[in-house]
């Protein structure tokens, strides 16, 4: 039986690649997105396996609908992913706490407000696999997009937490750490704050114009990554986390041996703060 898809955020990027890989490799497919026009393309290339849903991942009703026209159509959901997402460049203290808002509804709830509602259908299956989106800035902080690492730390944290709820049920939770990749992200689908701090311009103000600067022209294949997913979707045991790119796993590794140092430095300290043994 061929595995139903359901891919938020598929009119750029990661969500737009992943979308036409999967349809190609003989599986079917929800493609969401905001405007359903801006996939019509994948869609009437695919008839018989793909359906366009139109899905903003604020808005509790279209999240409801497009999931019902999904399992109407298919009958099933067998992979999630959850790709829609927007950046946002400032300083933390130079951020507006709108845009900030606004960031963590799309990057971290939307992305919760779906899970929750595709999980009953998975839970009646007994199956299922979730790809939830992160980035090496989840698991890594960098100057200039504080904020954007904190919806990503949340989506890690959220994600490690329900793989432990949901195994037993025979569904599966992977993470996706990218580094960079050539798709919109560093352009038109991350906005900079509007204030700006001259004290920051060595750290957030040189870090963001080194990322703007590199759009385009980053080391990391957004066709080879949707391969990649669709790869970690067909294996007995998957990773809980997926690093994509050779700067992710590079990131990945030195914030590795960076915790190990701060934990073995203070480790007397650490268990120090327990009660004595012979107390407890």
């Amino acid at each position: 039986m061929s595995k139903v898809w359901f891919i938020t955020g598929c009119s750029t990027g990661f969500g737009r690649e992943l979308a036409k890989e999967v349809l190609a490799a003989g599986y079917q497919a929800a493609i969401a997105s905001r405007k359903t026009e801006d996939v019509q393309d994948i869609v009437s290339a695919y008839p018989n396996t793909a359906i366009a849903v139109k899905l903003d991942v604020t808005k509790a009703d279209e999240i409801d609908a497009a999931v019902k026209q999904a399992q109407d159509k298919f009958g099933r959901i067998d992979v999630l992913v959850n790709n829609a997402g927007i950046g946002y460049f400032g300083a933390i203290e130079a951020s507006e706490e709108d845009e900030v808002r606004r960031m963590f509804e799309i990057n971290f709830f939307g992305l919760a407000n779906v899970t929750k509602a595709v999980l009953p259908i998975m839970r009646a299956q007994r199956s299922g696999h979730i790809l939830n989106i992160a980035s090496i800035g989840g698991l890594v902080g960098f100057p200039a997009v504080g904020f954007y690492n904190a919806t990503k730390f949340a989506v890690d944290g959220y994600s490690e937490s329900l793989s432990k709820e949901v195994a037993p049920l025979g569904i599966k939770v992977t993470v996706i750490a990218p580094s960079g990749f050539r798709t919109d992200w560093a352009g038109r689908s991350a906005n900079n704050s509007n204030i700006v701090i001259d004290d920051y311009k060595d750290t957030a103000g040189q870090n963001q114009n080194s990322i703007r600067g590199y759009s385009g022209k980053q080391p990391g294949d957004p066709v080879r990554a949707a391969k990649a997913m669709i790869q970690v979707t067909e294996t007995e045991n998957p990773p809980l986390r997926l690093l994509l790119g050779e700067a992710a796993l590079k990131g990945a590794r030195n914030k590795i041996d960076l915790l190990k140092k701060d934990f073995d430095e203070w480790a007397e300290v650490s268990v120090g703060a327990d009660f004595p043994k012979e107390e407890q």
